[in-house]
């Protein structure tokens, strides 16, 4: 099951400093909801465990997190797989966007995409695509927030 979501984010902080947040395996696992580990593997790949709970299950997907289509400092493709055992597989990726907007504020514009598989889709597409649209917006505002709170 796939689905679309896309944002935006205001940022109170230089385009440089967003995206070298966004480079940041430290900053990118304090934003991920439910991220246990993000550990730094090469400069674009990253190994995570994130723990999330979609309606009744609560899985512990073990990943693979990939930053691709580098054009630095202005967009960049995070992409992640994980499996979460029984519960099934996740993966998605977003096109993330930086636009200066004068010189101490960002914009940073997102396309996410998602696919669910097993027993987590069988769940239903309505509770799948509230809990992945919180999802993107809690990482997107807590990235948001960490950015902007060191400026």
């Amino acid at each position: 099951m796939a689905l679309v979501i896309e944002g935006e984010e205001r940022i109170s902080a230089p385009l440089e400093k967003v995206w070298a947040a966004l480079n940041d395996p430290a900053v990118l696992k304090e934003s991920i909801p439910g991220c246990q580990s993000l550990e730094k593997k090469s400069d674009t790949d990253l190994a995570a465990t994130v723990v999330l709970k979609i309606g009744p299950i609560k899985a512990t997907f073990n990943g693979e997190v990939t930053l691709k289509n580098l054009n630095p400092p202005y967009s960049y493709t995070i992409q992640g797989e994980g499996k979460g055992g029984i519960a099934g597989f996740a993966k998605g990726g977003a096109d993330v966007k930086l636009t200066a907007d004068g010189p101490g504020t960002t914009i940073l514009k997102y396309e996410a995409k998602a696919d669910v598989g097993g027993k987590i889709a069988q769940l239903g597409s309505r509770l799948i695509t509230s809990t992945s649209k919180k999802l993107a917006g809690e990482f997107f505002s807590t990235f948001n927030e960490k950015v902007s709170n060191g400026a």
